[in-house]
């Protein structure tokens, strides 16, 4: 494995440790794919951190199984807007 992606693979488990964030947002904030962050995170991290690779496996066990709770939220918020333009 090539010293950048070793680098990139602990730089986006870091951020997922500190910010608890997804996948996808982890995808938004470095300008990457989904992808490469999943491919990064779940199979080259064991390889390089043991230790971290489990506080990250932690972090998106819990937010798959929060994520039925976040896409709720975002279809409630759609709707709510779309109700409010009818209105005006």
């Amino acid at each position: 494995m090539q010293n950048y992606i070793r680098k990139r693979a602990v730089k986006l488990a870091r951020h997922i440790v500190q910010t608890s964030d997804t996948v996808r947002g982890t995808a938004d904030v470095f300008g990457i794919s989904k992808s490469t962050v999943h491919k990064d995170v779940t199979e080259r991290l064991p390889r390089i951190s043991e230790e971290l690779f489990l506080q990250v496996k932690d972090i998106l066990d819990k937010n798959k199984a929060e994520r039925h709770l976040r896409g709720g939220e975002a279809t409630r918020k759609k709707y709510a807007k779309a109700a409010e333009i009818e209105v005006m």
